[in-house]
């Protein structure tokens, strides 16, 4: 039944009761508001005799809150009235006191039962902390904030800059500022809306400066003649007048400034928070757990680096006294973050390095043969990465090295260059690549080049494979022979000594008979080189002698697949190549275990790549120009646009596309299609297809981003480019431009921003695949460089990877501390452990 509450004159903590047992009423009623009057009338009354509860930042924030409360919708009257009872009941928890009845009906109403304070820890879940109720603790849980530690690396995401106070006489219009004043004159004024609100006088020596809260009558409570506040807002002029309306405010009080007359931080927030209850919050959690945290790095490591204590980091980052403070906190706090990310990335590599492998011998001769049956000429880089490989290969650790090579640099060659030497060594070879179509074309094109070359056999190995032994061997030992050259791809007139290298694919799709037949060669040792995807580290794989592991594209596997092929073997060299040119910053933090090779130069004959951006009202001259080359006997590409990070989304523009050109543009050719939404099999069927003519167009999702080898494509075409970064675009265009025909890409854009712009003309006017890499980081930021988060990469909410300053830094100061104690045993590193460990075991589970 409507529920009516008198309200007397009474102290403040009996105020607050008050308030608290008639929302606890309107909760108990259903959020109806049943309260006689409604409950915006209750809470009209209820301020006109609230003197001191009103100042009380809760019950503001709850004021604020439930404002307009009749107008919202039930779930809103639900969750902003529950939430405004959870920080009461919480304010009188913190003070060892709930009001009665508004406990019994909050408890009633929701089954929440009170909690008992406890002593306050890092590790303590957010809720238990005196003034954070469960509904905004559910709240800080959407944001992945559930204990005080967490909330502690909530950093703000900007600041808005109230630290500058000026006098009212020195204001100008526009400008958005800070004045500290007296309240000349205070009132209330009533609008036809009822949501009214508050005008008053501010004063210093130099002036006044009317004041407007619209929609706030509740402030005329707080405001008290005679106070000093802070304001900071934009100022406007009426009438002639300068004035600010609705500004941040609060009592001046100079060492307690929270929400103006300073940097004020903004923190990124979520649904049911508002920004000023969660700024005092924050500011409360933070002043009471900055004491509790314990240093990690030693003394001489933070002076060395130049570094403030993570306490005062921690407080200024949230709360800074000043610029200076900012820069400090914010220089210590990403220090740290690529500290962790350097200490895991090195020990890793010393764990790898730190043990016994193959000391090989350079085979010069071997090199020089096969050199002899390549088409054209290593490159300079190519040779001078060939040089660096030789040169880790013949000591006596494993090798662990990046090959970044931009589109069409000749990596693939290099790779071959490599395992051939470790196969004239008496070692199989792996190489794993992240697509079964992929790895079909590695699994041609090497065989098709290594097979020429002749490779030393120990006398065992020949004689078991001369023809005299074949004539001694029983028929079922004869077939299996004939069946391994037929698995291996021979022909009759090539046998088992010597020929060139042995090579077999492994992949997913294999059938079971010929995958066991595939595993036993390979355990045995009569395949010098498996190719293959993921198969390759699958249990069941045994390998005879695995000598060198190659990835290839890197960035598609994440840490765990590529330590288990390195597992395979017993420590072998492991080379991994990427075609995406990585800035040197993220190639540190993302590789920064392994050493790097740069390949910066293409093959001779390549032809440029004629690069056009084009707006959505000139696609059908890029029609036009796709009709033509596919005339000439040419194939395309068309590229659909990034739809978010819905799959859906995607799929729908895929296939609308796909229809809209095969039935309304090019009713006369064949136009394929291949998404993400496909099976890995289904997809390289397509591309297979397409490969081999099937298809005149392949209309396609970001999928061929990494994609196979179709000399025959000349042209293509990206939708939405906005939608891509640079360095995705520049990948999409290295899908042509691998015949000896002239190759064109077309992006397609309308979107009229800086970024986009600069992005697109980039594009054009550069094929440097590092040049475009440098140009993408410095417009969009590490997060969105690879599209989709990197497997196995931690995440920085602090350190931009575009800092290679403190980048390097880092890097210096986690190489001293490992060289000192490699494992971080020593007692005043073991704190340091601890969050290395939690860094790095986070970014695994965030992946």
């Amino acid at each position: 039944m409507p529920q009516h509450i008198q309200i007397n004159v009474m102290n403040t903590r009996e105020q607050i009761i008050q308030l608290g047992k008639c929302l606890a009423a309107e909760a108990q009623t259903g959020y109806g508001n049943a309260v006689k009057g409604g409950l915006d009338h209750f809470l009209t009354e209820w301020l006109a005799s609230a003197n001191g509860a009103a100042r009380e930042p809760v019950v503001q924030a709850a004021l604020a809150r439930l404002q307009g409360y009749a107008a919202l919708e039930l779930d809103q009257r639900k969750a902003r009235l529950d939430e405004s009872l959870d920080q009461l009941r919480a304010l009188f928890r913190e003070g060892g006191q709930e009001p009665r009845q508004g406990k019994r009906a909050a408890t009633k109403a929701r089954g929440v039962a009170p909690a008992h304070a406890a002593p306050l820890t890092l590790d303590a879940p957010l809720a238990t902390f005196p003034g954070i109720g469960p509904s905004l603790a559910k709240a800080f849980a959407r944001l992945e904030i559930r204990t005080v530690a967490d909330l502690l690396y909530h950093f703000p995401h900007r600041y808005d800059d109230f630290s500058s106070r000026m006098t009212i006489a020195e204001l100008t219009v526009g400008a958005t500022e800070t004045v500290v004043g007296t309240i000349a004159d205070v009132k209330s004024f009533s609008t036809r809306t009822m949501l009214g609100g508050v005008n008053l006088t501010l004063e210093d020596e130099t002036g006044t400066l009317p004041i407007t809260f619209f929609g706030q009558k509740w402030l005329v409570n707080q405001l008290k003649l005679g106070e000093q506040i802070v304001v900071s807002g934009k100022v406007t002029a009426f009438n002639g007048r300068l004035q600010m309306n609705s500004p941040k405010w609060e009592p001046y009080r100079e060492d307690a400034l929270i929400h103006a007359g300073r940097l004020v931080p903004v923190h990124p927030l979520t649904k049911g928070m508002y920004e000023r209850n969660a700024r005092t919050i924050i500011k409360k959690v933070v002043d009471a757990a900055v004491p509790l945290v314990r240093e990690y790095l030693p003394d001489e490591v933070r002076e060395r680096a130049k570094l403030v204590p993570l306490a005062k980091a921690l407080a200024q980052v949230h709360f800074p006294d000043d610029h200076k403070q900012l820069a400090l906190a914010r220089y210590r706090l990403g220090f740290d973050e690529f500290l962790f990310i350097q200490l895991g990335v090195l020990q890793r590599k010393q764990l790898w390095q730190g043990v016994p492998g193959y000391q090989l011998t350079l085979d010069r001769q071997v090199q020089a043969e096969f050199l002899s049956k390549l088409p054209f000429q290593l490159t300079n880089a190519q040779t001078r990465s060939l040089e660096e490989i030789f040169a880790d290969i013949q000591r006596p650790v494993p090798m662990a090295r990046l090959v970044q090579g931009d589109v069409g640099s000749g990596k693939t060659v290099v790779a071959a260059a490599a395992l051939l030497q470790a196969i004239a060594n008496g070692f199989q070879g792996a190489l794993m690549a992240p697509t079964e179509i992929l790895a079909e074309q590695h699994y041609r094109g090497l065989k098709k080049i290594l097979s020429q070359v002749r490779v030393p056999r120990d006398a065992k190995d020949v004689a078991q494979h001369s023809d005299d032994w074949q004539r001694r061997l029983a028929p079922e030992q004869l077939q299996r022979m004939q069946e391994l050259k037929r698995l291996l791809g021979m022909t009759e007139e090539e046998d088992m000594a010597g020929a060139g290298v042995r090579v077999a694919l492994l992949t997913g799709s294999l059938k079971t008979k010929e995958r066991k037949r595939v595993l036993e060669s390979i355990a045995q040792g009569e395949v010098d080189l498996v190719i293959g995807t993921h198969a390759l580290i699958q249990e069941g794989v045994q390998y005879n002698s695995l000598g060198l592991v190659v990835i290839d594209e890197q960035h598609r596997f994440g840490v765990e697949q590529r330590e288990r092929l390195k597992g395979k073997g017993h420590h072998p060299h492991l080379l991994v190549m990427t075609a995406t040119p990585i800035p040197r910053s993220l190639a540190l933090s993302i590789y920064g275990d392994l050493d790097a090779s740069v390949m910066d130069e293409r093959p001779p004959g390549r032809q440029p790549i004629k690069t056009k951006w084009i707006q959505k009202a000139e696609v059908a001259k890029a029609h036009k120009h796709i009709r033509k080359e596919i005339a000439a006997g040419r194939q395309a590409f068309v590229i659909c646009p990034l739809v978010e990070e819905s799959d859906k989304l995607e799929l729908a523009s895929a296939v609308q596309t796909q229809e809209e050109l095969q039935h309304e543009v090019f009713p006369e050719l064949r136009v394929g299609l291949v998404h993400g939404r496909m099976t890995q099999a289904e997809k390289d069927a397509v591309m297979a297809a397409f490969r081999d003519r099937a298809f005149d167009i392949l209309v396609a999702t970001a999928v061929v981003e990494v994609g196979i080898d179709v000399p025959n494509a000349t042209t293509i075409l990206i939708l939405g480019a906005e939608r891509f970064g640079l360095a995705q675009l520049h990948q999409f265009r290295g899908r042509v431009g691998r015949g000896e025909h002239q190759s064109y890409c077309i992006v397609v854009s309308d979107v009229d921003n800086d970024v986009t712009e600069q992005r697109l003309r980039a594009l054009e006017e550069s094929e440097d695949g590092f040049v475009l890499a440098e140009k993408d980081l410095e417009l969009r930021g590490p997060g969105e460089f690879f599209g989709r988060r990197q497997s196995g990469t931690p995440d920085l909410k602090m350190a931009q990877l575009g800092d290679t300053r403190l980048l390097h830094a880092a890097r210096l100061e986690a190489e001293r501390i490992l060289q000192r104690d490699k494992q971080l045993e020593h007692p005043d590193h073991a704190l340091l452990k601890q969050k290395v460990d939690t860094f790095w075991a986070n970014a695994g589970a965030a992946n």
